[in-house]
This record gives structure tokens, C-alpha cells and sequence, in this order.
């Protein structure tokens, strides 16, 4: 690494404190009976428990979550064998990729300790911790002794991430590569640079796909591993080929795959000719790989190529699988992790490469969604929908093997859970998507020829939450969803509405919006240039005149001028005199409703109470008791201030016009979220708990507390929902995302169906 790139490394590193990782407590410690209960004498239920039957130890500790990330430091990364105490930095890596992946808890533990033998003495000690281990940069041959013992004495997952990890990810490869070139496994020649740890486990799994063991040759810095060599180690009898060949370039010949994992340059260029029609080479080593990209492009074009780097496509990495297999495993208890749960994850890494791309999978490439190809034959590491086809898989997998202490009975309930560690909005839109797909209404869709639209719009269709309606010219929304390499199908799957084209449509919208704004300062042939050139306008009129049932507008210029659109066109609801607008905000500790943020300046006493009201119905439909708390400066009429005074009277006209609300205030944000500070300033709060709905006096408190705590906590948006309207109608911010506008869809289609308009 250049000089730049290893100060910034230190720097990370040791600030704003040392190390990657800290350990957070789960439970509060606040009071004397918290620690009556986390420590003496509470403890002493949970210990007489575990007496009694040990796997209560995965209900009442951590320990379900919890796998130890075990190195001796003999063979860390490209570094060699610096020792336990230099490798701490790369397991304390390991361990944030568990959490940050797959929400999986880590110790990493560095062990003193080279010989095997005592080696696995001190890991097999370490099982009443742990519900796995991930063994992690410990040398060959003496990591296949020391996995394959653990295995047997330990009775929960046992893996080394170096020999497993990539062989999975090599699998999934292969599998993807040949089905591009039209090849069978049984038939494809192989020939590997490297027989270490890794290499080994990658052949051994690419047999176990079906590969033929005489078409195998592996060779490592001492040549041809073949039958009969000198010395040769125990591990690699069983993939030695009787051969005559003894260098690397003599057994090329015909190869259709080249599986590096050895050292740079050490595939030449003018060998690359030796391979067998449209080879597959995957060249591992880092940094450098055995063979450039560019190199191989140049003399083979026909070559599918992988490396481990991540700029280049097709990056091995062992994120892939990693947090994920252990997620499943984890998550049914397994004892082992079976051959058969490897290969689950091999055809689901495969198949996830096959479907279209991910919106952060398309970030990842600069914003150009990849398809299935030559070039994207294996997902992207920070593909969010890794855990979602891994998981499942491994844990189904484990199941059939008979390793599950704790089977999963409902995996459409499981999938869901999985859902928290990828769009943290997945649990609160639970029960609104059941009620969208029942409805299963059409909503439109202003920004058709969106790229984030197009993907939500997929999102939509494969979830079932709705019959898309998009807003654009049809034949650039056909060229971008075949870009995209998205599976809808234009006028069968979507409906496309261009203005330009449906002439008679577009002059029954126009005669309905001239009435709607004639009076409203906009002559006849401004009304035709709106209805033409502003899509909020065009998806309004289409839900205004029945063509849809909801509509989704916005994520593009300023959300205050497309509100201003939308406006005349959709009255508001019965007995609301404004409109308001509601974000909710998924945090760690759940989720917040912020009203309003969007709308209102300075709402008035009334308009406060109207809001609340409307407010807390939405936040029924969510599944969700609401908590209401009005917010102030002023805590329980510590201040007399106007504002403090309207808190107090919207109040008062909540109470009456809906007495069985959970509401208090006027009250501090704190009082609000913690109920001894609340309790502290007013023992009478008819407010329990933490408030799940927050009521600000004016825009400015409202969008500015929004905004902090989103980028504070690093919360998940799903908003701005507008209140009062009496047709589903939502305005995206410009910052949405994909799965932003999906979200909102699922809300539009819940309230569709609801209304009873369906």
C-alpha cells in the first residue's frame, strides 16, 4: 500500500477511540432492581436454569448470537505468520463484518499458541461462550487438523473462513460461469495455481458439484501435485494426478477453468493461448492476482475473469457467505455446519448473480445495474439481499442434515426476520404490506422513467403490493427497464400513460384540471403545459379521475412545488381543514413518528389536535399502539409562552374528541422517550412507556429534530406520508432511495385498501 493510503489505515484505526469493536449492554442498568435482576441475586435463576438443561443457555444469554472469530496468527492475510498479537486488527475486522452484515455478535480471541494440539485444547475449552466459531488466518496443514478436531469434540459450528469461505464463492462462480459458456461441470478441464487451505477446500467443493476428479490437476510453487511426488503432504494424496507434466504452463493445455491461489504473475500472458475456448480464470491472489485483467482481455477476449479485488468485476470475497452461513446456522442451532449446508450456499449465492440487480448493487457499479453476464457472475459484497437467500438456504439445509437443535417452522416468518438485518423498515411495514397485497390496488407513479421508480416499481410487482401505472414516454421507460435489467413487461406487468400518445385520455384530464385551477390564476394553455410537463400533475389527474388508486409523486426538484401541484387536485378528506404530512424513522430501539415535518408552519391549537388525531389513525394502520407526545420547550407548564400554550389547548381537544388516546404534554423530547425522566417531572403521566409519536409545535422543531436524530442514530426513513388527503397521494423527498419509494408504495396501497375504494 502506498504511504497515504497506510496513515489513513493508523489513523482509523486509533481514532476517536482504539480497535473497531465495543460491547454494548442489551438490558437497562438504571435502578436498583436492574441490577437486582442482571446481577446478584436475579443472576442465580438464569445459572439454576442452565443446571438444569444447558440449552437454555441460548435463551437467557447471549450466546445464540455470539461466535468467537479464533486465530493463532500463522497466517494472516498476505502478511505470513506476524504472530496472535499482530493479527488482532484483522479479527476485530472480521468480527465488524459479522455484526454489520448479518447482526451477529463477535469476541475476537487471539491465541498465544502455535502447536495444534494445545491450540485446540484452549478453542475446545472456550464452547460454553460461544454458539459458533469462526476459525480465522491459521496456516496449512495444520488448520484442516485443527478444524476437523474441533469439529468432532465441539457441539456447535465449527468453520475456517480461509478454506470454506472461498471455496463457496468459487463454486457459485463456476456454477454461473459455465452456464454462460454453455458448459457442464462433469466435462470442464481445471488446473490450480496453489495447494494451500483454500485452494484444497475449492477443489474439494467443485467436486462435490460434480466436477470429475481425473480432470483436476493442481499445482503449487513446487510444480505439478502428481502421483508419487516426494514429500508429499497427506492432505493432497487424494487430488494427485498420474501425470508427466511437472510445471504449471505443461498441464494448460486445454484447461476451461484456471483457479488461482497462489502469488502474482505467475500465469503469464502468452500461455493464456493454451486454454480451452471461452475459459473461466480466477485469479485470487492479493493484492496482485496471478494474471491483470487487461492482460487477459487483450489475448483472450473470450475469457470470463475473476479476481479478489474489488475494482475489478467479479470480486471473490468472503463477505459473500461468511456472516451469512452463520446466520442460518445460528439461527437453528445447528451443531455443525455440514457439507450440505456449504453447498446451500453455493446455489444461492449462484442464483441470487442470475436475477436483477439490486439497487445498491448498481451504486456499487456506478450507478450502471449489471446483469447476468460475463462480467457479473457473482453478487456484489454489499448486495443486501445476500442474507435473505443465504440464510434460509444454510438453515433449511441444516434441517435436512439433521444438525438443528431448533428447526424453523415457519420460513415465510423467518425471511422477514431476516429482513431487519437488510431494509430496517421491513418489520413496520409487516402488517401494512398483508394489507397492500389483499387490496392489490394501482397506483401511479409520477416519475415513470425513474431509475429509482423502475426499481421500486420491480419491488412492487414481485412483493404483490400493487398494479404499477407509470407516467412517462413508454419508449424510454421500455429502453431503461431493459438496461436495468429488470423483468416487468411494459403494458402487460406495468401500464405506461403518455400523454403525448393517449390523446383522449390526456383531453379528459385536461378539461377536469382546468376546472380544478381555472380560478386559481392558471389560463387554459398554462393548464395543458402542466398536464404535459408536470408529472405530480399528470399522476394527480389519473387518481383524480379514477385511473388510479393511489399515486406516488416527487423524488425529483423541490418537494414544496410538487406539493403545490398535487394540492388542488385531490380534496382533502372529511372534517380535515389542512393537510399534514408524517415521516416515521426506524432507529435501533424501534420507531418514531415525527409529525409534522413537511407541511405546516405554525400550526394553530386546532390544526395541532387535527393532526395528532389524523396522525395516530395512520399510526393504527401500522399495527402500532400509538403514544403520543405533544413537545415543548416547556415541561408540564413549566413556561406560559404561546407555544407552550397551544401544546396545553391541543391537548385539551384531543382529550375530548378522542378520550381513550395515550397522549400527555405539554413535555421535553426526553420526558417524551424515557419514562423515569417523565415520571421525575410528573408522577401522574398518563403517558406509559416511550412515546412512539411526536407532535412539535411548528415546521422548524419538527423537521430539524427529524433530521438529527435520522443522522445521529443512522435511522431509516419511511416518509413524508401526507395526513388529510381523501385519496392515497405521497410526495418523495429528492434524497429517496429504491426502496424509499417502495415503501411509500406500500403505504399508499394499504390506505387504498382501507378507504374501501377497491
Amino acid at each position: 500500500m502506498d504511504d497515504d493510503l497506510r496513515k489513513a489505515a493508523l489513523e482509523y484505526h486509533r481514532w476517536p477511540r482504539p480497535g473497531k469493536l465495543a460491547i454494548t449492554a442489551t438490558k437497562r442498568m438504571e435502578t436498583s432492581r436492574d441490577l437486582a435482576l442482571a446481577y446478584s441475586p436475579g443472576v442465580a435463576a438464569a445459572c439454576d436454569a442452565i443446571v438444569a438443561d444447558p440449552d437454555t443457555s441460548f435463551d437467557l444469554t447471549s450466546r445464540a448470537n455470539l461466535v468467537g472469530v479464533i486465530t493463532n496468527g500463522t497466517a494472516v492475510l498476505g502478511l505470513g505468520n506476524i504472530g496472535a498479537l499482530a493479527g488482532k486488527p484483522v479479527m476485530e475486522g472480521k468480527a465488524v463484518l459479522f455484526k454489520k452484515f448479518a447482526g451477529i455478535d463477535s469476541f475476537d480471541i487471539e491465541v498465544n499458541e502455535q502447536d495444534p494440539d494445545k491450540f485446540i485444547e484452549i478453542v475446545a475449552a472456550l464452547e460454553p461462550t460461544f454458539g459458533g466459531i469462526n476459525l480465522e488466518d491459521i496456516k496449512a496443514p495444520e488448520c484442516f487438523h485443527i478444524e476437523q478436531t474441533l469439529r468432532k469434540r465441539m457441539n456447535i459450528p465449527v468453520f475456517h473462513d480461509d478454506q470454506h469461505g472461498t471455496a463457496i464463492i468459487v463454486g457459485a462462480a463456476v456454477l454461473n460461469a459455465i452456464k454462460v459458456q454453455g458448459k457442464k461441470i462433469e466435462e470442464v478441464k481445471i488446473v490450480t495455481s496453489g495447494a494451500g487451505a483454500a485452494a484444497l477446500s475449492c477443489v474439494n467443493i467443485l467436486l462435490s458439484l460434480g466436477a470429475n476428479p481425473q480432470n483436476v490437476t493442481m499445482t503449487d510453487k513446487e510444480g505439478v501435485i502428481y502421483i508419487g511426488r516426494p514429500n508429499l503432504d497427506p492432505t493432497l494424496e487424494h487430488v494427485a494426478r498420474q501425470t508427466d507434466a511437472r510445471v504449471l504452463h505443461e498441464v494448460l493445455a486445454g484447461a476451461d477453468i484456471f483457479l488461482g491461489l497462489s502469488a502474482p504473475r505467475v500465469l503469464r500472458q502468452e500461455w493464456l493461448a493454451l486454454l480451452a475456448p471461452n475459459p473461466l480464470i480466477l485469479a485470487l491472489a492479493n493484492p496482485e492476482p496471478e494474471i491483470l485483467p487487461e492482460l487477459v482481455m487483450a489475448a483472450r477476449p473470450d475469457a470470463i475473469m475473476a479476481t479478489g479485488r474489488s475494482d475489478f468485476p467479479n470480486q471473490v470475497n468472503n463477505v459473500l457467505c461468511f456472516p451469512f452461513i452463520f446466520r442460518g446456522a445460528l439461527d437453528v442451532r445447528a451443531t455443525a455446519i455440514t457439507e450440505s449446508m456449504k453447498l446451500a450456499a453455493v446455489e444461492a449465492i449462484a442464483e441470487l448473480a442470475r436475477v436483477e440487480a439490486s439497487e445498491t448493487v448498481a451504486a456499487a457499479y456506478g450507478g450502471v445495474a449489471p446483469t447476468f453476464g460475463p462480467e457479473y457472475i457473482i453478487p456484489k459484497p454489499f448486495d443486501p439481499r445476500l442474507i435473505l437467500h443465504i440464510a434460509p438456504a444454510v438453515a433449511r439445509a441444516a434441517m435436512e442434515a439433521g444438525v438443528a437443535r431448533k428447526p424453523i417452522e415457519d420460513f415465510d416468518a423467518y425471511q422477514h426476520e431476516l429482513e431487519r438485518f437488510v431494509f430496517r423498515s421491513g418489520q413496520l411495514l409487516r402488517p401494512v404490506i398483508e394489507v397492500a397485497r389483499k387490496a392489490h390496488p394501482r397506483i401511479v407513479y409520477a416519475e415513470g422513467e425513474d431509475e429509482r421508480t423502475l426499481r421500486a416499481v420491480q419491488t412492487v410487482l414481485d412483493d404483490k403490493l400493487a398494479q404499477p401505472v407509470l407516467v412517462g414516454r413508454g419508449m424510454v421507460i421500455a429502453a431503461k427497464i431493459a438496461s436495468l435489467g429488470l423483468r416487468m413487461r411494459p403494458g402487460q406487468d406495468v401500464r405506461i400513460v403518455d400523454f403525448e400518445q393517449d390523446k383522449v385520455l390526456f383531453a379528459r384530464a385536461l378539461a377536469d384540471y382546468q376546472k380544478l385551477v381555472g380560478r386559481r390564476g392558471v389560463p387554459p394553455e398554462w393548464a395543458a403545459r402542466h398536464l404535459r410537463k408536470r408529472q405530480t400533475v399528470a399522476a394527480g389527474m389519473l387518481l383524480a379521475l379514477g385511473e388510479a388508486d393511489a399515486a406516488i409523486c416527487g423524488g425529483t426538484g423541490d418537494w414544496w412545488r410538487q406539493f403545490q401541484y398535487a394540492l388542488p387536485i385531490i380534496p382533502r378528506c372529511a372534517g380535515a381543514t389542512r393537510v399534514y404530512a408524517m415521516t416515521a424513522l426506524i432507529v435501533q430501539g424501534g420507531v418514531l413518528f415525527f409529525c409534522d415535518t413537511h407541511v405546516n408552519m405554525d400550526p394553530t391549537a386546532e390544526e395541532v389536535a387535527e393532526m395528532t388525531l389524523l396522525a395516530a389513525r395512520a399510526v393504527h394502520h401500522f399495527g402500532i399502539k400509538p403514544k403520543v407526545a405533544l413537545l415543548s420547550h416547556s415541561n408540564f407548564g413549566g413556561s406560559n409562552s404561546l407555544s407552550a400554550r397551544k401544546m396545553r389547548a391541543a391537548l385539551a381537544l384531543i382529550r375530548a374528541q378522542d378520550p381513550e388516546l395515550e397522549i400527555d404534554g405539554e413535555m421535553h423530547g426526553d420526558a417524551a422517550l424515557v419514562e423515569q425522566i417523565r415520571a421525575q417531572a410528573l408522577p401522574d403521566s398518563t403517558l406509559t412507556g416511550a412515546a412512539n409519536l411526536v407532535i412539535f409545535p411548528n415546521i422548524d422543531s419538527a423537521n430539524i429534530s427529524f433530521n438529527l436524530v435520522k443522522a445521529t442514530a443512522e435511522g431509516v426513513t419511511v416518509g413524508p406520508m401526507l395526513l388529510g388527503l381523501n385519496k392515497p397521494l405521497h410526495i418523495a423527498v429528492p434524497s429517496v432511495t429504491a426502496r424509499g419509494i417502495a415503501n411509500l408504495s406500500a403505504v399508499a396501497a394499504m390506505e387504498a385498501g382501507l378507504a374501501g375504494k377497491l
